[in-house]
């Protein structure tokens, strides 16, 4: 069960990844978590306060899913690998659609606020991290993981602004890894 900041911070996601930045007011987040008026603003004292909070608090939810996504997934082949980036984008453009736009309007309210910059910072350099551990399972080293976050970065934007939309991300994702995969530049 969630706490009750847990429970703002999820209703703030909800508020930013629908309403956009400027939707999100602390009232609209008492309203979207059905919490007494000043709820909000008792946890998170100010806009910034909030907006760090939303930070940390997606990159929790991140970290869980793609945990779990990669616990199902097998052993720490190309194959695995592929299947793993193309289910992220996926999942992050459909099933947690709300959750990928609040992140991006959470890029905009950062270029004001370095203390959100900083969390954001924080929570991609994690995730990145992971991603390129799984790589590095799958045989392909940092750099070259580096390019594929970058183009999963890329490939959600895509999704996202209706440039792709629907658009399986699995055949890109498989020519692009199999590109940097050892084996193939050995040939």
């Amino acid at each position: 069960m969630a706490t009750k900041r847990e429970q703002i911070l999820d209703a703030a996601i909800e508020v930013l990844g629908t309403r956009g930045s400027r939707g999100l007011t602390h009232r609209a987040v008492d309203q979207a978590a059905e919490l007494p008026a000043g709820s909000t603003s008792n946890y998170f004292r100010t806009r910034e306060a909030l907006l760090c909070g939303v930070a940390e608090r997606l990159e929790q939810r991140d970290h869980a899913d793609w945990t779990a996504l990669h616990r199902v997934l097998g052993p720490p082949t190309v194959d695995h690998l592929v299947d793993a980036l193309a289910r992220f984008i996926t999942h992050a453009t459909t099933t947690d659609r709300v959750r990928t736009q609040a992140r991006l309007a959470l890029f905009g309210e950062s270029q004001a606020m370095p203390t959100v910059a900083e969390s954001l910072r924080r929570g991609h350099g994690r995730l990145r991290e992971q991603a390129v551990d799984l790589a590095a399972q799958a045989g392909i080293g940092p750099i070259d993981a580096g390019i594929l976050v970058d183009y999963m970065d890329g490939a959600v934007i895509h999704r996202l602004t209706g440039a792709e939309p629907g658009k399986d991300p699995r055949e890109a994702l498989e020519r692009l890894t199999r590109t940097l995969s050892p084996t193939r530049k050995a040939r």
